[in-house]
C-alpha cells in the first residue's frame, strides 16, 4: 500500500492525525502509543467537522496545564524508556530530532538542550507519537507529499512578530517543495513540517494509484479563503512496469559520485554482478564546477534489487540512487558449440520470431583457448567467428 499527502491548504500534527483517523486507523492505536511516552496524562478525542465546504475528521489533544519545559534531550529519554515498537520509537525520534535541530539552526544552539514549545509541551509530544504510531500501523511502503503550503503574511510567536513561513518551518523545509498557498496565514506548523519531512519517502502529484480510502484532517481554524485540511489517500500503486505475467521489470539504477577512489571501481563492478545485477558499467561525466565524475549504472532484476542497492551503498560513496524501471525486449537465446583446435567454443544464437539474427562466440571460451593452445586471442576468435557462419545459413533472417 502507498499513501499520498495532500498539504496544499498547510500541515500541522491534528491534522495528520484526523486524516490518519480518518482513512480507518482506530484511535486506540494512536492513544496507546502516546500513553506510553506522555509522563502526564493525555486525553484524545476525534469529531466530524466542516472547514469551507469539506466533511474532516478533527482529533483534539486535551493535555493539563503544565510550566514544564522539555528539552529535545529530555524528549529522546522518554522516547527510550516508553514501551514503543521499535519501528515507531525510531519514527518519532528521527522527527523530533529534526525540530530540535532546525530550532537550535535557527537560533544558534545546541540541539540536546534547546527549550522551546513545539519540542517541549505535552500536545506536540501526542501529535509526533500518535502520527509514528499511525503511520506505522498503515505499513505504508511509499508515502508521497504534495507541496507545501506555508501561508504568507506575519505572525506572532514566542519571539516576536515573524514573517510567514516562520524561521523553524523555513528550515525543515530546506531541499523541499513548497509554497505560500492560499490566503494569508501561518498555514504549517514546525511539527507539521517535521513529520512530514521525517516521514516521506518522495515528493510531488498524486501517484499513480487505485484508491483505497480517503482520510481528511481538519485544522482549528476555519477561514473563509479556503478549506482548512490536510487530505490523505491510500491505496494500491498502479505501476506501468507490472507486466502482464505479474512479475516487475528489471529496475535501472543510477549515481554520479566524484569522490570515490578509481582503482575501487573495477571491485565495485565484481561485487555487483556477484550480488546478483545483470549488468553494471561507468560512464565519465563533468559535473557542476568541472568536477570529474562517474556515473554508476546497474541493471538489476527487481527480486535482486535489495542485495544490489546494499552492495551499492555499502562500496560507493554515494548516497543516494536514481530507479528507473525498464522495458525490455529480449530475443530467445540458444547455445551451439564449434571446434577450434580440438577446443570446444560455446556460440551464443539470438532468435527473432524463430530466426538467427546474431551469431556470437563466447570470449571467456576464445581466451582459455587462446592460452591453451599459445596462439593470439584474435586469430581463435575469427576461427570461432568463421565456424560460427554456419549457424546463420542454416537458418537465415527473413527480410
Amino acid at each position: 500500500m502507498i499513501g499520498w499527502v495532500d498539504a496544499s491548504s498547510g500541515a500541522s500534527g491534528d491534522m495528520l492525525l484526523g486524516a490518519l483517523v480518518g482513512v480507518g486507523v482506530p484511535l486506540t492505536v494512536v492513544e496507546k502509543a502516546v500513553t506510553a511516552v506522555a509522563p502526564e496524562p493525555v486525553a484524545l478525542t476525534a469529531e466530524t467537522v466542516s472547514r469551507n465546504g469539506f466533511a474532516a475528521t478533527r482529533c483534539h489533544v486535551d493535555v493539563p496545564d503544565s510550566s514544564t519545559h522539555r528539552t529535545w534531550r529530555d524528549i529522546a529519554t522518554l522516547l527510550a524508556g516508553a514501551a514503543l515498537d521499535a519501528a515507531v520509537r525510531s519514527r518519532a525520534l528521527a522527527s523530533f530530532e529534526r525540530l530540535a535541530v532546525a530550532e537550535a539552526t535557527v537560533h544558534g544552539t545546541d540541539p540536546a538542550d534547546v527549550h522551546f514549545h513545539e519540542v517541549g509541551a505535552l500536545d506536540a509530544i501526542a501529535d509526533v507519537v500518535g502520527v509514528c504510531a499511525a503511520l506505522e500501523h498503515l505499513g505504508l511502503e511509499q508515502l508521497v507529499v504534495s507541496p507545501i503550503a506555508v501561508g504568507s503574511g506575519r505572525v506572532t510567536g514566542a519571539h516576536g512578530e515573524m514573517p510567514v513561513p516562520p524561521p523553524a518551518v523555513a528550515e525543515l523545509l530546506r531541499g523541499v517543495p513548497s509554497l505560500a498557498g492560499p490566503g494569508q496565514a501561518e498555514l504549517c506548523t514546525p511539527t507539521g513540517a517535521a513529520l512530514l519531512t521525517a516521514n516521506a519517502t518522495s515528493y510531488g502529484a498524486q501517484p499513480a494509484m487505485s484508491v483505497r480510502e480517503i482520510g481528511v484532517g481538519a485544522g482549528g481554524r476555519d477561514p473563509r479563503t479556503h478549506a482548512n485540511v490536510l487530505r490523505l489517500f491510500v491505496g494500491d500503486p498502479a505501476d506501468p512496469a507490472e507486466r502482464a505475467h505479474g512479475t516487475k521489470a528489471p529496475l535501472l539504477l543510477e549515481a554520479n559520485v566524484d569522490d570515490l577512489d578509481p582503482r575501487l571501481w573495477p571491485n565495485v563492478i565484481a561485487a555487483l554482478l556477484e550480488a546478483g545485477a545483470s549488468d553494471a558499467w561507468l560512464t565519465p561525466i563533468l559535473m557542476k564546477k568541472g568536477r570529474p565524475a562517474h556515473t554508476l549504472a546497474v541493471l538489476v532484476a527487481d527480486d535482486r534489487a535489495d542485495a544490489v542497492r546494499t552492495v551499492i551503498f555499502r562500496h560507493t560513496s554515494t548516497i543516494g540512487l536514481r530507479e528507473i524501471p525498464i522495458g525490455k525486449t529480449a530475443l530467445d537465446r540458444s547455445m551451439r558449440t564449434v571446434q577450434v583446435d580440438g577446443h570446444d567454443v560455446r556460440v551464443k544464437l539470438a532468435l527473432h520470431n524463430g530466426q538467427v539474427v546474431n551469431v556470437q562466440p563466447e570470449y571467456d571460451d576464445v581466451a582459455r583457448v587462446a592460452a591453451d593452445t599459445g596462439r593470439p586471442v584474435k586469430d581463435v576468435l575469427a576461427d570461432a567467428v568463421a565456424g560460427s557462419r554456419r549457424f546463420r545459413a542454416q537458418n537465415p533472417p527473413q527480410h
